[in-house]
Order: structure tokens, then sequence, then C-alpha cells
């Protein structure tokens, strides 16, 4: 299984990692803007907006910061620090993995929609955390 997600180019990785990001920060605007009813996320467990609203603003902080991970380990800026890197990726695989689970087992938005971005997390970043050497430059290639 490692040699079939290796063959999956880091840089890859680093643009479904964004996506993934990305993707997450515009499902919780959306609910904060009303859009997406509160009542599909959160396995429909929040019994109101005011109880959803620093669930998303969480998610949204550490999708931000993912974001911001994800293009310093694509762009090459934190190189020296790669045992910290790997670390950090192989943290945000079981977090994500756990959300996936947790997906799977939530509501019918959150199985079709939401499992599949989180889905794009887990392959992103456990390819980063398995890669042995940080040496992608995203102008390169």
């Amino acid at each position: 299984m490692l040699e079939k997600l290796r063959k999956i180019n880091l840089k890859t990785a680093v643009i479904m990692g964004i996506t993934f990001y990305s993707l997450t920060i515009l499902i919780h605007l959306l609910i904060l803007s009303g859009i997406i009813p509160f009542t599909w996320v959160n396995g429909g467990r929040s019994e109101s907006f005011a109880t959803q609203l620093p669930i998303s603003i969480v998610n949204i902080v550490i999708s931000i910061f993912g974001g911001i991970f994800t293009l310093f380990v694509g762009r090459n800026i934190l190189s020296k620090y790669k045992r910290a890197l790997t670390i950090i990726c192989w943290l945000f695989v079981v977090l994500w993995s756990v959300g996936f689970i947790q997906q799977l087992l939530g509501t019918p938005f959150e199985k079709m929609i939401c499992s599949f971005i989180l889905l794009l997390g887990v392959i992103s970043n456990f390819r980063m955390a398995i890669e042995k050497r940080i040496t992608l430059k995203l102008t390169n290639s």
C-alpha cells in the first residue's frame, strides 16, 4: 500500500491537501452563513446554531493552520524540520482518519460529501508523512 501511495506525486498530494482545507473552510463558511443547515453536520447533534458556531470556528482555524502547513511542506520552507513535519503529518492522518469514520456514521450530507472531502485530507497527509525527503518545489516540474 505504501508503494501505491508513493506513486502519488508529492505535488499532487499538496494540491489535494490545499483542496481539502479550502473545501473544509468553504463548508463551514456556508454553515455560518446559514446556506448549509447546521443540522446537516456534527452528526446532527448540534441543538442550535449557537452550539454549532464554536465548532465551525475551530474547524476553520484548524483548516487555516493545516493549509498553511501544507503550503510550507509544498514550498520546502521548513525542510530542516523534517522530523517535526513528519510528526505533524502523522497527527493530521490520525485526526482526519477518525473524522472520516465519524462522517460515515453521520448525516447523509456527511456520508456523501464530507467523507469524500476528508478522504482527500487523509490521503494527502498520509502521502506527505511517508515522504522520505521534503524536496518539492511547486514552481518546478
